[in-house]
């Protein structure tokens, strides 16, 4: 369940912070830029800097003085700023994370490609995919880099995963199942309810999507079968929950059957108990076997890969903590394979830095895929007959 989560990863990111030495910094480490005061940054940046001997925690921006410095004082950033614009300003800041709410990923976003900066934006990567396309073009004509931040398929897991399904012996992909829920819910008021800000649970657990493409490798969907949304009592232009129906085409061209659901406020049991089992993961069956990746969101907490066999009943199970397929050979920047205790977070900051340095990073997430992820959400939305996120559509009936 994605709050839940959410809160076991600030716990495993503060103990971790506590437990492991960190690292010195190199005398030429990246200077980092976090733009907003967003709650997620300790676990998705702050902590994974913490780590990292090539990163330093140099400048923090809040739309409030005063929140910017409380947060410098409490992080251990250098320095901090009242407005985003004046971080983005400071010639020494060489990369910038962006925390900002969804509607706002795209300009400043933007912003920081023109001021020369390397982009680590949160997801979902824009409000819809005109505007990811156009940050990808920004991004190579000024010859900086920008990447998604879908940290989850940065995880030796997610790599296992794909393995699985891909080394032959289970045959070709059939169907899959693809889940994310909040429950409790997310609370009302919150910025991922306001369409203004691109709300919306198709919008703020993309991760579904994300799960059922990268088992795919899937591009567009072929077929949209239905999606059917459940509106929000006071905005109908926000998802509350969303179910989509669509058959995508895996690379040998064979079509597959997705089932994608969403739900910001998942129903309790009995309507007294929270489905806090309920974490976010993909089913996929294939000819000869069901293989279900469990917590594909968050694998560093915890996760399995069960893989049933249809003939025999039995069942196996993988983990994978460090290594793995394309990790186990790389040399990171603590050592051969990377750390058990890595968050998918640190995972994906090994990754960003080796590209900024210019070297062949152990996994990546092209533009083009960010660009097809917002065409996906597009499609979805229209689908259901909602205004697509970023457009000034007026209140549906």
């Amino acid at each position: 369940m994605a709050l839940v989560l959410q809160g076991a990863t600030f716990l495993h990111q503060y103990l971790g912070s506590l437990l492991h030495t960190h690292p010195s910094k190199s005398d030429t480490a990246l200077k980092l830029g976090v733009l907003s005061s967003a709650q997620i940054n300790p676990a998705a940046i702050i902590r994974p800097v913490e780590t990292h001997p090539d990163v330093i925690l140099y400048r923090i921006a809040s739309r409030d003085a005063s929140t910017a410095a409380k947060a410098a004082k409490q992080y251990h950033f250098a320095k901090s700023s009242g407005s985003y614009q004046e971080l983005l300003d400071d010639p020494d800041v060489d990369i910038v994370y962006i925390s900002t709410p969804n509607g706002l990923h795209y300009e400043w976003a933007s912003k920081a490609i023109q001021a020369g900066k390397h982009v680590l934006c949160e997801k979902p990567f824009t409000a819809n995919a005109s505007e990811a396309r156009a940050l990808i073009d920004q991004a190579a004509q000024k010859g900086v880099i920008i990447e998604e931040a879908f940290h989850w398929q940065f995880h030796p897991a997610a790599h296992v995963f794909r393995q699985i399904l891909e080394a032959g012996p289970h045959g070709q992909i059939l169907r899959t199942e693809a889940i994310m829920t909040a429950s409790p819910g997310v609370p009302k008021g919150d910025i991922r309810w306001q369409y203004d800000l691109a709300g919306g649970s198709a919008m703020d657990m993309t991760y579904a999507l994300s799960f059922t493409r990268y088992a795919l490798r899937a591009q567009r969907p072929r077929t949209v079968h239905s999606v059917t949304a459940r509106r929000s009592a006071e905005d109908p232009r926000v998802d509350e929950a969303m179910y989509a129906y669509l058959t995508f085409a895996d690379p040998s061209g064979h079509e597959v059957h997705s089932r994608i659901y969403t739900d910001m406020a998942r129903d309790w049991v009995g309507g007294v108990v929270p489905r806090f089992w309920e974490l976010p993961s993909i089913e996929v069956e294939t000819e000869k076997a069901i293989i279900v990746f469990y917590n594909a969101m968050m694998p560093h907490l915890y996760h399995y890969i069960a893989v049933t066999d249809k003939t025999t009943g039995k069942t196996r199970y993988h983990r994978q903590y460090r290594g793995g397929p394309l990790w186990g050979s790389v040399l990171t920047s603590v050592g051969k394979g990377g750390q058990s205790h890595w968050s998918t977070y640190r995972w994906q900051l090994e990754a960003f830095v080796d590209a900024v340095r210019g070297k062949a990073p152990a996994y990546w997430i092209p533009g083009d895929e960010s660009i097809c992820q917002m065409e996906c959400i597009d499609t979805m939305y229209q689908a259901a007959g909602l205004p697509v996120r970023g457009t000034n559509a007026d209140k549906g009936d």
